[in-house]
């Protein structure tokens, strides 16, 4: 993890985009105090979005007769 100060930042902000492109943390500092945090983005997890959309189809089977929106609706009722 390296940290930069807001100048260093602005000047070489594309360098720093390919360092964390390449899987480095930098942090961002102003007056020697962190305020930033670039980091690369998570990769999808593709297994388990597969497995959600599975467990919804497997759902609306047992229920019958529950739309997406209804399934939808059900959920947002649970966390209230």
């Amino acid at each position: 993890m390296r940290e930069v100060g807001m100048f260093e930042a602005k000047t070489h902000l594309s360098a720093l985009v390919d360092e964390v492109a390449r899987g480095e943390t930098v942090i961002i500092t102003k007056r020697g105090h962190p305020v930033a945090q670039l980091t690369p983005p998570e990769a999808p997890n593709r297994r388990a979005a597969v497995t959600a959309a599975q467990t919804l189809r497997d759902m609306r089977k047992r229920i019958g007769w529950a739309t997406t929106e209804e399934i939808l609706q059900m959920r947002d009722e649970g966390r209230r």
